[in-house]
C-alpha cells in the first residue's frame, strides 16, 4: 500500500483521552489499538514504494486499552522498496492501568539504494510490560538511522537483530533510556555483517535513578568475507542514586582482518567538578544536574535529523528529567 493512504485522525473516543503534542504541521497520522490498525483490525504494513519519498513524518501511535486482553501478541512490517525514503515516528501509550503485556515483532527491510530515519518513542506506565523484537534487514547502499527514546515504562525490552547484506549499507543505531523508581529497560542488540564495505554506529545512553535496573547487551559479528567492514560501539551510563543498576556487556565476534571495529561501555556518576563551577556561577544545584544531564542525553538526540522535533523531543526529556512525569505514577495516559 503506498504511503500517502495513511492519514487517520484518532476516534473521538481515543481523542477524548488522550492528544499527542510531539509531531508537527503536517505529520501523518496512524492509530494502532492493541495491535491492530484503527479501522481495519489488521496489523500495520506500511510499504514504501520504488523511488517514491514522502516529505512528511508519517506518526504511528500504537496504544494499550482496557478493551484487550492483558497480553497480547502481534507484528508489523515497514518495508521500504528501491531508493525510497521516509520518515517514521513509532510511539507506544497506554490507556488504562490494567497490567499489560504487549509482545511485539516489526520487520523492517530495506532495498538497495532505500533511506530510513525510524524514531521510536516509548512511553507506558509504571505496570506495563512490553517487548519488542526488531528484525532488520539492510541491502546495498541503503541507509538507516534509527534512535530509541524511551522515556516511560514498567518493563521494557526491545531486542533488535539486524543483518547488513548488501555491500554500501550503512546502519546508525542510537538509544537513550530514562529509568527510575522500579522501571525496568533492556536493550539486546545482534549485528551482523555479511558483506564487505559496511557501515555500523551503535551509542545507547542511559540515566537511573531511585532503584531502576537497566541491561545493554550488543553483539557485533563480522564474517570472514566481511572485509573493509567498519563498526562501532558505546553504551554510556550516569546513575544517580546508590541503588540504580546497569548491567552492560559490548562484545565483537571479528572473523575477517581489514576492519575497523571497536566497543566500549561506561558508567559513572555526575562530575562533581562541573556541578561546583556551575554552582559558583549562581546556577542552583538542581538546575546543575539537570543541565549536566541534558548535555549527557543530546548525544543520542542530536541524531534525530528534523530540527523542529528533535527540539519537542528535548523538550520531552528535559521534562522528564525535572520530575515532571512524576505525576503519571498514578496516571495510565503517560500523555506526550
Amino acid at each position: 500500500m503506498e504511503s500517502p493512504n495513511y492519514i487517520y485522525a484518532p476516534t473521538p473516543a481515543i481523542a477524548e483521552q488522550f492528544r499527542c503534542r510531539v509531531p508537527m504541521k503536517g505529520t501523518r497520522q496512524l492509530f494502532i489499538i492493541n495491535g491492530s490498525v484503527q479501522g481495519s483490525g489488521k496489523p500495520f504494513s506500511f510499504r514504501m514504494e520504488k523511488g517514491k519519498r514522502l516529505e512528511e513524518i508519517l506518526q504511528v501511535i500504537s496504544v494499550r486499552s482496557a478493551e484487550s486482553p492483558l497480553s497480547i501478541a502481534f507484528e508489523n512490517n515497514i518495508y521500504f522498496e528501491k531508493n525510497s525514503e521516509a520518515k517514521i515516528l513509532l510511539c507506544s501509550h497506554t490507556f488504562s492501568k490494567d497490567k499489560f503485556i504487549t509482545d511485539e515483532k516489526v520487520s523492517i527491510t530495506l532495498e538497495e539504494g532505500a533511506v530510513a530515519n525510524i524514531i521510536l518513542m516509548q512511553n507506558e506506565h509504571n505496570g506495563a510490560v512490553h517487548n519488542t523484537l526488531f528484525d532488520i534487514r539492510m541491502n546495498a547502499s541503503s541507509k538507516l538511522n534509527m534512535i530509541f527514546v524511551t522515556l516511560h515504562g514498567g518493563v521494557i525490552k526491545n531486542t533488535v537483530s539486524a543483518s547488513l547484506i548488501g555491500e554500501n549499507s550503512e546502519l546508525d543505531l542510537s538509544g537513550l533510556y530514562l529509568v527510575d523508581g522500579e522501571q525496568q529497560v533492556e536493550n539486546d542488540i545482534t549485528l551482523w555483517h555479511k558483506v564487505p564495505h559496511c557501515t555500523s554506529k551503535q551509542l545507547f545512553k542511559g540515566i537511573l535513578d531511585n532503584r531502576a535496573t537497566a541491561r545493554f547487551t550488543g553483539i557485533i559479528n563480522v564474517v570472514p568475507d566481511a572485509q573493509k567492514t567498519e563498526a562501532f560501539q558505546a553504551n554510556h551510563n550516569l546513575l544517580l542514586s546508590n541503588d540504580a543498576k546497569i548491567f552492560t556487556q559490548p562484545q565483537l565476534e571479528i572473523y575477517a582482518d581489514d576492519v575497523k571495529c571497536s566497543h566500549g561501555a561506561t558508567i559513572g556518576r555526575l562530575d562533581e567538578e562541573e556541578l561546583f563551577y556551575m554552582r559558583s556561577r549562581g546556577i542552583s544545584g538542581h538546575q546543575a544536574k539537570l543541565l549536566q544531564q541534558m548535555a549527557f542525553a543530546f548525544a543520542v538526540l542530536e541524531k534525530i535529523t528534523n530540527e523542529e522535533l528533535r527540539e519537542r523531543m528535548l523538550s520531552l526529556v528535559e521534562k522528564r528529567l525535572r520530575g515532571e512525569f512524576s505525576d503519571c505514577k498514578n496516571c495510565s495516559k503517560n500523555c506526550c
